[in-house]
């Protein structure tokens, strides 16, 4: 279900002229609301991005760990484990 949810938000100084700068005829953006949801869907990107790197990270250490490092669990351990 898609919702619309409607913001004030005020700006002042060169907060608001950068973002005048950015908007209407000599802007990128034809309105502030296509500019703020420009800037939000790439602050999701870069969080997601780096929730993906965070990822690989993890993996990358996981997977270069040395063998004896590894214990054999079965699916009740890992239940047992993730109970705690």
């Amino acid at each position: 279900m898609t919702r619309n949810t409607t913001m004030t938000v005020r700006l002042k100084g060169s907060l608001s002229e950068f973002v005048s700068a950015n908007v209407g005829e000599h802007g990128s953006y034809d309105n502030v609301s296509e500019y703020v949801r420009d800037l939000i869907r790439r602050d999701m990107e870069r969080a997601d991005a780096e929730a993906f790197r965070k990822l690989q990270a993890e993996l990358k250490q996981a997977f270069s760990a040395p063998e004896s490092s590894y214990q054999p669990l079965t699916a009740a351990d890992i239940i047992a484990r993730n109970k705690v």
